[in-house]
């Protein structure tokens, strides 16, 4: 007992992983993972059909993206048997069903928009759905390519630096090239080069969370160590905490630059949940808070469009007809839901400015209703509460806060995301993972799974015991020995 709780209170063992002898935890993981992952197919063959019947469309037409999404949920758990099989069984099919419904509601996205197309005389628009779903086999695609390739959570730290400096890099390329390259309604955060798109900022987050991991490892003592007081707190030396607010700093500078709002609040919160981890130090809370206030007072008096997302967010109605549109048709699709919401394809979600990738959660509200969207929220607790729980039962420093900051990350988007649509903070432009339509988007965040997935694998590997060190020669006890004598010669 004794020895239980001894080790609760090092949660920040730095000793190797050894040789895998047996799982923590559920004895058949994977065969739970698979009955939950079919449960998830049959869950969005239900919502498509659904759909299809509601919007008069043709069931035999769901067959084969039905098939092909069963099919890439098959490759995902496979990839997870072969290469992770300690896993936790529940992240993935939690994963598989988002990314399925967020499938079903870009498709009845686009057929209200084939709708409107023909009410207009006007040829159907391309099929988003069918560009996701390809995008979906890319990220399982990659989930499956990161888990073969990072065999150890800890190998990343060994490119901790050439990852921040990547990180960096990525965020500044869309600030340098020319708007007709980089601006997509407003937002210099694209890539755009013949008919090819890709967001950079979403790769961005990973690669600056594997520095900010590693550094904090290297240097967590001296967050709580060195340095001077004031008012009570312990600041770090410059010198020990330059790093950490350069890539911090210019991330947050850039993405305003940039007009990316979203992605610098996600930045800041994520660095700030990260440093609290690594010292447990409430005091770094108050600071990271108070550096916000003063960040966000500035940044209301230097931009323009940071004034006008204040003020639609404090009374939408008032411009209803230009800023406020977006906002404002989202509560009136959420209030349209109520409890039970209008059923897949009884809404009209449509109505809302960019329904597919901002504002997917007014579509689910307005559809599935408040226990639908509530459903919806619940399932990336999960997912978020999972990784935590890998996280903390890792026994290494670096893969406790990568894995705390990858679930942070996940949890701390989708409530800037949901509390945007909902007016309880100013809209960022965020998307919601695994749902919303977009490439980079899904890519990234199929990456950020792979990372937990192997950080599980390896908390539920029991380390083998390493043989107990010899004790050091002035620690040893004198031992006295007696000297037998000359032997006697026989007569």
């Amino acid at each position: 007992m004794l020895v239980a709780v001894s080790a609760s209170r090092e949660p920040f063992s730095s000793g190797p992983i050894g040789t895998s002898s047996g799982p923590i935890g559920l004895p058949r993981p994977r065969r739970t993972e698979l009955v939950l992952c079919v449960a998830a197919v049959a869950l969005v063959a239900v919502a498509g059909v659904a759909v299809a019947s509601a919007t008069g469309g043709d069931h035999t037409q769901l067959q084969w993206p039905l098939a092909v999404f069963a099919g890439l949920t098959l490759l995902a758990h496979l990839a997870v048997r072969v290469l992770a099989p300690k896993a936790d069984p529940v992240i993935l099919p939690c994963v598989i069903l988002l990314n399925g419904l967020g499938l079903v509601l870009i498709e009845r996205l686009d057929r209200a928009e084939a709708a409107t197309a023909a009410a207009l005389g006007k040829a159907a628009p391309s099929s988003d759905a069918a560009h996701q779903l390809i995008w979906t086999a890319a990220g399982i695609a990659l989930f499956a390519l990161l888990l073969a390739l990072v065999r150890n959570h800890g190998q990343p730290a060994k490119y901790a630096y050439t990852c921040g400096l990547a990180g960096l890099v990525a965020l500044l390329v869309p600030a340098v090239l020319p708007s007709r390259f980089s601006e997509v309604n407003g937002g210099k955060s694209w890539i755009m080069l013949s008919g090819f798109s890709i967001q950079p900022g979403e790769f961005a987050k990973v690669l600056l969370l594997i520095f900010i991991a590693a550094f904090l490892v290297d240097n967590r003592d001296l967050f709580g160590a060195a340095g001077s007081r004031v008012l009570g707190f312990t600041v770090p030396r410059l010198r020990d905490l330059g790093p950490l607010l350069l890539v911090t700093f210019v991330s947050v500078l850039v993405l305003v630059y940039e007009k990316n709002l979203g992605f610098s609040l996600l930045v800041f919160g994520t660095v700030l949940a990260m440093v609290y981890i690594a010292t447990r130090r409430a005091s770094w809370l108050f600071i990271g808070i108070a550096m916000f206030a003063v960040g966000a007072i500035i940044a209301y008096q230097l931009f323009g469009h940071v004034r006008v997302r204040v003020q639609v967010w404090q009374d939408p109605f008032a411009t209803y007809y230009t800023n406020g549109y977006q906002i404002a048709q989202g509560l009136f699709g959420l209030g349209t839901g109520g409890l039970w919401g209008a059923g897949l394809g009884g809404g009209r979600p449509q109505e809302v400015p960019f329904a597919k990738t901002d504002f997917i959660i007014a579509t689910i509200g307005e559809e599935l209703g408040l226990f639908g969207l509530t459903a919806i929220l619940l399932l990336f607790t999960v997912i978020t509460v999972r990784g935590f729980t890998a996280a903390l039962a890792t026994r290494d420093a670096f893969g406790k806060l990568l894995g705390g900051g990858l679930a942070f990350s996940l949890g701390w988007q989708l409530f800037v995301v949901v509390g945007g649509v909902t007016k309880l903070i100013p809209l960022t432009g965020l998307t919601t993972p695994f749902m919303s339509y977009g490439g980079s988007s899904l890519l990234a965040n199929y990456i950020i799974i792979a990372l937990i997935m192997r950080i599980s694998h390896d908390a539920r590997t029991v380390a083998t015991p390493a043989a107990p060190p010899p004790a050091p020669i002035a620690e040893a006890m004198t031992e006295h020995i007696r000297h037998p004598g000359p032997a006697r010669r026989p007569r």
